[in-house]
């Protein structure tokens, strides 16, 4: 019989017709038939199964063999005995070098028939041998499942004792040698299905068996974690995890974080690995165990590990977002990344440029997944925003990317940055911040945050861009009579001459420090400033006087230093001086005060108040004209302290008012036209430098700096409770009180009263008002008449003759920002630029002509914008729009230069003067040898971290290009069907790419 079905199956007829044959012999089969004849179609189906080069030819072996399992049983168990089977398993079967795929579905397919039998304990003893020898021999993907197969159906050739542990362990050995060869999505597919039926397995045995669990994954992890070179452990691994118990987390956690014998190289390793299994598309709780041993890692204070495993990963995870398949542990790995990397802005601008083709993406994709991601990831964006605030020019592309999403309130936010940070420890984590190879490319110099600290870095930086003080200060003679001036010295000038990236500023905020600020908590950067100023203010009065060596090298007229002599250096650079007068308003007596002052602290006026003009060109009758020249009628008098600015009153004249004036961009030595109420902004257009003009405008209904500053300075009715004791009536009377600036300062400070109480609440509340900010400012000063004609003679500042009051000019170099709500929270930045009295030489920007005046332009000036280690370039149009994008980020305080003039021109011509004769600053000699130890300290710490660095990133595993999954997002959107990773359906090459 065996003879014929070889002959009908060999032959040429069609299946169909062999078929018929085929049945007529196995039914025959059925029958009974001697012992030879059993042996003879037993090796014929044997061969057909094993050896067949048809699937037609194995089905018709594997038919006539379970039709002989089941009618022959005794003839079936003695041909299929152990030694037989020992021979398939170790020898193969058929011909050398064509050895059969099939022989572990074989033995499958005939243990059903002998479970019974006799012999089957001598079967099971062999095959668990076996198949741990198999196991150790790492057979491919498609072996591995045959044999996961044949034991999750038989399980009682599982190896037992030390056996099963050791295959365990060599089964995860293979696991992590698996590769897909392929592209092709169905032989992914199937490649998938092999190493889930390979886990399963693992699955199976941890279920009867637990105690195998532990060694397992200490097997799984010396994997992971192993320095050689070799290649990279198969992502496939992750399957192994999906099935470790959750309640065995902690533990096992707790065991490899607290492990001595388990070095930071392979810690990282490890983790960089694990990171890499968030593109396994079957794996469950993944993300969970990653983020599990990132804590781990956190709890222990390995900050090193978590940094630059987060800086070299993050990129591949955020990534992943792409993927529907992946994008749930994608995203939870990414939330505690981001949420978690507190101490830097790094990780989180590593994914700024990519940000917005993915949202654009996960729009477009429009399905329940991307919609919750979206949400999820918008949040994500706010509380980075929130945290590392300041860094407006690189935000606005994510913030307009994200602006259609809703924005978490703030206690949400602080809540997600409080439960996730690696340690509540700031300082802890001071060793590694800043992670900065070399200075910021616009050669200016940061300074580290030394735990909220950034109130202080914006104002030196605002103060160290203040050139002309920089100057004095660093040609301060060494002395032992003003320690903080020294000591802000040193600072101004490692910030000038330092090599490195960001620089330290502990020493000076220890000696600068207010008693009464709490160490660590946000403080208020005006009370800061007003604190170190009049600091170093009294410490020079009661101190040796610093233009003493000037004096003696005369360097100085007598004229100048009659003038300046008795004048600190704080008075000189930031003191000006303010009447107060106050005029009974019965008797008309007037009584003033004349006071020094470095700071106007300006309050917003009433909600009332009309706040009139949406623009910087306003009208002339309205607060801060853009321009404003002298009447007509020369002897017209300007400027009554007694005009009602704020309550007006019947028995006053009608009189016009000077006002604080705003420049716009025009030339100051040109005539300027009155701008009327019906003129404001008319022809601003044909003006071609129109397009600057407009940076200073401001929002409908905003204010403006000399909105506030007229505010200011308008004159106040003292009524009721607040009636005036006038000494000449001898009692309260009403009256009325004006304030008038006497002498402008050399730099003037502004702070705007953003905080205030609101006894609703019982807490100081911010006023997050859009205030814009002139470039070019005119203040009104008060002189004495016989110098108003001399000016006038002069021709210089734009005196009215006889009116009491004459112009000053002013150039914004400095904006201290404010982001947040509280002053007790936040964070502070800072918007500086140089001005100087000199012009450097160079072509104008965009091709326009150099103005006659030898005063820059605004847009010739390069603005500077420092955020503690971070300085970048910037521009005035940041400044002015920071609020319109950020509306938590407000202009806080104002630093303004005052430009050359009569009132101005003692002290310009001896800065001007000093500068010639010393040039750049001349430093004494310990500062430069310790700047020059210093930087010789950096080269030699930039060496060893990139040998350490070089060590760590050569541990990371290398992975494919994650940058791939982004582009190829891009080049999808013209493509046609719904292959693309965003749509989920996933062409071949997309799918390897993401697994693979």
């Amino acid at each position: 019989m065996d003879k014929i079905l070889e002959a009908v199956v060999m032959s040429s007829y069609p299946n169909n017709v062999k078929q018929g044959l085929v049945r007529r012999v196995i039914e025959a089969a059925k029958q009974p038939m001697d012992s030879e004849q059993c042996w003879s179609m037993l090796e014929l189906s044997t061969k057909l199964y094993l050896t067949g080069d048809t699937k037609y030819k194995r089905e018709v072996g594997k038919e006539v063999l379970e039709v002989y399992g089941h009618y022959h049983p005794e003839e079936f168990e003695e041909f299929f005995n152990v030694r037989f089977l020992l021979s398939l398993l170790q020898e193969g079967y058929g011909p050398l070098g064509k050895r059969s795929h099939y022989v572990l579905d074989y033995i499958q397919l005939g243990l059903q028939f002998v479970l019974e039998s006799p012999s089957a304990n001598s079967i099971f003893s062999l095959l668990r041998i076996e198949v741990l020898r198999k196991v150790c021999e790492r057979p491919s993907p498609k072996q591995c499942a045959k044999i996961s197969k044949l034991l999750t159906q038989h399980p009682q050739c599982i190896p037992t004792g030390k056996h099963q542990l050791l295959f365990c362990q060599q089964l995860i050995r293979c696991i992590g040698q698996f590769q897909c060869v392929s592209e092709g999505e169905e032989e992914i597919m199937e490649f998938l299905e092999q190493v889930n039926k390979v886990s399963g397995l693992l699955q199976r045995i941890w279920r009867t068996q637990t105690s195998s669990i532990l060694p397992s994954l200490k097997e799984l992890f010396t994997i992971i974690s192993s320095t050689e070179e070799q290649e990279v452990p198969s992502n496939a691994l992750a399957s192994v995890v999906q099935f470790v118990p959750l309640e065995l987390m902690d533990g096992v956690i707790r065991n490899l974080t607290n492990d001595d014998s388990i070095t930071d190289v392979q810690m990282m390793m490890a983790i960089g690995r694990m990171i890499d299994w968030v593109s396994w598309p079957l794996g469950k709780n993944i993300d969970k165990w990653i983020i599990a041993l990132l804590k781990g890692l956190a709890a222990v204070k390995k900050f090193s590990i978590l940094i630059e495993v987060t800086l070299s990963k993050i990129e591949k995870v955020f990534s992943k977002l792409l993927y529907p398949i992946v994008r749930e542990g994608a995203l939870s790995v990414l939330q505690y990344m981001l949420l978690s990397f507190q101490h830097s802005h790094e990780a989180f601008h590593l994914l700024l440029p990519h940000i917005p083709r993915l949202v654009a993406s996960l729009k477009k994709e429009d399905s329940n997944s991307a919609t919750s991601s979206l949400e999820q990831l918008a949040e994500l964006i706010h509380c980075m925003f929130f945290r590392f605030s300041g860094f407006p020019d690189l935000y606005e592309p994510v913030l307009e990317a994200v602006k259609a999403l809703p924005i978490p309130n703030e206690d949400r936010i602080k809540h997600l940055l409080g439960q996730n940070a690696w340690t509540s420890q700031k300082n802890e984590l001071a060793c590694f911040y800043p992670r900065l190879a070399s200075k910021s490319e616009t050669g200016k110099i940061g300074l580290i945050n030394l735990g909220n600290t950034c109130y202080m870095n914006s104002i030196i930086q605002s103060l160290f861009m203040a050139s002309d003080f920089r100057h004095s200060v660093l040609n301060l003679t060494e002395g032992n009579s003003q320690p903080l001036m020294t000591k802000l010295q040193w600072l101004f000038a490692f910030l000038e001459h330092s090599q490195r990236p960001a620089i330290s500023p502990e020493s000076f905020l220890s000696a600068s420090w207010p008693p009464w600020f709490t160490p660590g908590a946000q403080q208020d950067c005006s009370e800061y400033l007003k604190y170190l100023l009049d600091r170093l203010h009294e410490e020079e009065k009661t101190g040796k006087r610093i233009y003493q060596k000037l004096k003696e090298s005369s360097l100085m007229s007598q004229a100048v230093e009659h003038h300046y002599l008795n004048k600190t250096l704080i008075e000189k650079m930031f003191g000006g001086k303010m009447m107060t007068k106050i005029r009974c308003l019965k008797c008309l007596n007037v009584s003033s005060r004349e006071e020094a002052f470095t700071d106007l602290s300006l309050a917003f006026p009433p909600l009332d108040r009309n706040v009139r003009g949406s623009t910087s060109v306003l009208p002339v009758e309205e607060i801060g004209p853009q321009f404003i020249e002298p009447p007509e009628n020369a002897g017209q008098h300007m400027g009554s302290p007694w005009i009602p600015r704020k309550v007006p009153m019947a028995s006053d004249r009608a009189a016009p008012s000077m006002l604080v004036e705003t420049l716009g961009f025009q030339d100051p030595g040109e005539a300027a036209n009155p701008v009327r109420s019906n003129d404001a902004g008319v022809d601003a257009g044909k003006d071609p430098l129109s397009a600057l003009g407009e940076q200073a405008c401001a929002p409908k209904d905003s204010r403006s700096v000399p909105d506030l500053i007229n505010y200011f300075l308008s004159p106040e009715r003292l009524t009721a409770e607040n009636k005036y004791h006038c000494e000449k009536c001898a009692s309260l009377q009403d009256a009325e009180k004006v304030a008038e600036l006497t002498e402008g300062p050399h730099y003037l400070i502004l702070t705007l009263l953003r905080f205030s109480f609101d006894p609703r609440t019982m807490k100081r509340k911010k006023i997050l008002d859009n205030v814009s900010i002139p470039v070019v400012l005119k203040l009104p000063i008060l002189v004495a008449p016989e110098e108003t004609e001399e000016v006038c003679r002069r021709g210089k500042d734009g005196a009215v003759p006889g009116s009491g009051f004459m112009t000053v000019v002013y150039d914004l170099c400095s904006v201290v920002v404010h982001s947040g709500i509280s002053s007790e929270s936040g964070h502070y930045y800072c918007y500086s630029r140089e001005c100087t009295d000199t012009v450097p030489h160079g072509q104008p920007r965009d091709g326009l002509p150099k103005p006659a005046s030898d005063k820059q332009l605004d847009f010739e000036i390069q603005w500077y914008l420092f955020n503690d280690t971070r300085v970048s370039f910037s521009s005035f149009e940041s400044v002015s729009n920071v609020t319109s994008f950020f509306p938590k980020d407000t202009a806080y305080v104002l630093f303004y230069r005052q430009r050359p003039g009569r009132q101005s021109c003692l002290l310009h011509e001896a800065l001007a003067e000093a500068g010639r004769l010393h040039g750049e600053p001349s430093l004494h000699k310990d500062l430069m040898e310790a700047i020059s130890k210093d930087n010789i300290l950096f080269l030699q710490e930039q060496e060893k971290e990139a040998r350490n660095r070089a060590a760590y990133i050569s541990a990371l595993p290398k992975s494919p290009l994650w940058w791939r999954d982004l582009d190829r997002d891009k080049d999808d959107d013209s493509s046609s069907g719904g292959c693309s990773p965003a749509a989920g359906g996933g062409g071949s090459g997309s799918f390897h790419g993401l697994v693979f």
